[in-house]
């Protein structure tokens, strides 16, 4: 696993799940969404929510969830090309029925398809599915982000990682791309002592959607080739697929160690303190 790293000119790393770890956050903004859903589904927010975090609802991380036909879709996280479609109570549709509705590969936006990246867009997308709008999902993330600032929330440091950063720094370029917003970037930073370690922070990257553009500018602005850049990250539609795809190298953050997603350039840890040794 070093030895990547240690090749690179370049390291892109995602922030939330990546250079901290924690997922307490997550049952918060839950516990807000729920509360914006009609009282007579509140129970039912619930028992999904937890049915998705033990593994028993189709919803799950790497998925995408149709607002509009509020469905479940897992995709080929290389074309983007629907796989299979399932209904929110779980009833698998016939591939006919697959092939007519979504004919072509699949496009991320917050109107319509949202891809289940990581903990923050299970509760969004149970939210959703009991009818709460997306300004009141806003207005419960930013609450959330909120909360995360202060002394209330304990935020814990990935061990090595810091003098890591610093090591790497000396040698390679290290960007910071995450779609966290430039001022929740900056408190977190703080927060996990990881301030002024990075030689550029991209914040609101709109990832997945604009993924491949960041990628691109990176390549031209630095001059540098795809196979020297390492992206690391714990979003396989977010930052691993879309990196493989451009023949860079990545480092996928999987507490559980179990990944569908296979490649040659792909490397599996369970945390970054693995690869900070």
């Amino acid at each position: 696993m070093v030895h990547v790293i240690e090749q690179a000119k370049c390291l892109i790393f995602d922030l939330d799940g990546t250079l901290y770890e924690d997922v307490a956050h997550f049952q918060l903004y839950a516990d807000l969404l729920q509360q914006q859903v009609n009282q007579k589904h509140q129970n039912d927010f619930e028992y999904d929510y937890k049915n998705i975090l033990k593994g028993e609802h189709p919803l799950k991380v790497g998925t995408v969830y149709d607002m509009k036909s509020d469905t479940i879709i897992a995709v080929d996280p290389f074309t983007n090309k629907v796989k299979t479609v399932t209904s929110w109570e779980g009833e698998d549709w016939l591939q006919e029925r697959v092939e007519m509705v979504y004919p072509d590969y699949i496009q991320y936006g917050f109107e319509r398809m949202i891809a289940i990246g990581d903990g923050w867009w299970l509760p969004f997308a149970v939210a959703m599915h009991y009818g709460v709008g997306m300004e009141e999902a806003r207005e419960c993330y930013d609450q959330t982000k909120e909360y995360m600032t202060t002394e209330a929330f304990e935020m814990s440091k990935t061990k090595g990682l810091k003098a890591a950063l610093e090591q790497w720094r000396k040698e390679k370029l290290l960007i910071l791309l995450t779609n966290s917003e430039s001022q929740d970037v900056e408190n977190i930073l703080d927060r996990i002592g990881l301030t002024n370690l990075f030689h550029h922070t991209i914040p609101s990257a709109y990832k997945p959607q604009k993924t491949a553009l960041h990628y691109e500018s990176i390549l031209k602005r630095h001059q540098l080739e795809p196979s020297q850049i390492v992206s690391i990250g714990d979003n396989i539609l977010n930052e691993i697929a879309p990196a493989l795809r451009k023949g860079m190298k990545a480092v996928l953050v999987q507490p559980t160690g179990e990944v569908e997603l296979k490649h040659p350039d792909r490397q599996v840890v369970t945390t970054l303190a693995d690869v900070c040794s």
